[in-house]
């Protein structure tokens, strides 16, 4: 009974945190009051000031992270609504999602080769583009740790969104096309929810370039680790 009333606290304080924190960024729109970011960094405050460990706090938390799955099998439904506009702009979707995932695989591993990382490390980095679930599964197969893979999907995500609106004007990508496959491809479902920012296309092409990209990174993920090694 006690394990059932840590996981209810636990899961109606994330949501609860996540939802003031999203009021907030509505009100001040200010890029480092992202939601993801604010939510993460208040919930890590209050465990820490409570003394609360972590396998405590996931007793409910555990719950929320088990949506992931479900919530990336949703997005087959923005994939048919818009089969329309998949069809008119085939190529150039294959061509920006394929070009990101491949991008984001071989600089991430590339990078942290340079930089002396050990083995285990860089395959973890490899999905890093890559949305959560789909990311700790290919960092497993190909001898990453899914735990790390998790977390360096967040901080791409993050940092993507951060500098996101310096990088489209600088790169002049004002079309619907280029401003959502751009997001979804590099930074997954928390650059889909800045997309929504730019517009209904956007947000839809966004979770089509992110849904796209999770089949990309699953069959050229473990031809890239085995590239590299």
């Amino acid at each position: 009974m006690q394990l059932i009333g840590l996981a209810l606290l636990f899961i109606v304080l994330t949501v609860a945190v996540y939802f003031a924190m999203d009021v907030l960024y509505v009100r001040f729109h200010y890029p480092f009051f992202v939601p993801i970011i604010t939510t993460t960094v208040l919930l890590i405050v209050l465990l820490v000031t409570f003394n609360i460990p972590y396998e405590t706090y996931m007793i409910g938390g555990q719950w929320i992270d088990k949506l992931l799955g479900p919530a990336v099998v949703s997005l087959a439904i923005p994939l048919y609504k818009q089969r329309g506009l998949l069809r008119r702009h085939a190529f150039p979707i294959a061509a920006g999602v394929l070009a990101g995932g491949v991008t984001g695989m071989v600089s991430g591993v590339l990078f942290a080769r340079l930089a002396g990382f050990p083995k285990e490390l860089v395959l973890s980095l490899l999905p890093k583009s890559i949305t959560t679930p789909i990311a700790m599964q290919i960092a497993g197969q190909v001898g990453g740790v899914p735990a790390l893979a998790a977390v360096f999907v967040i901080i791409a995500g993050i940092s993507g969104v951060l500098i996101s609106n310096f990088l489209l004007r600088a790169l002049r990508l004002d079309s619907p096309l280029g401003r959502g496959i751009g997001l979804g491809a590099a930074t997954h479902a928390i650059g889909t929810s800045k997309a929504i920012e730019h517009g209904e296309q956007e947000a839809l092409l966004s979770s089509v370039a992110m849904t796209l990209s999770a089949i990309v990174g699953s069959l050229l993920g473990p031809v890239v680790a085995w590239l590299f090694y």
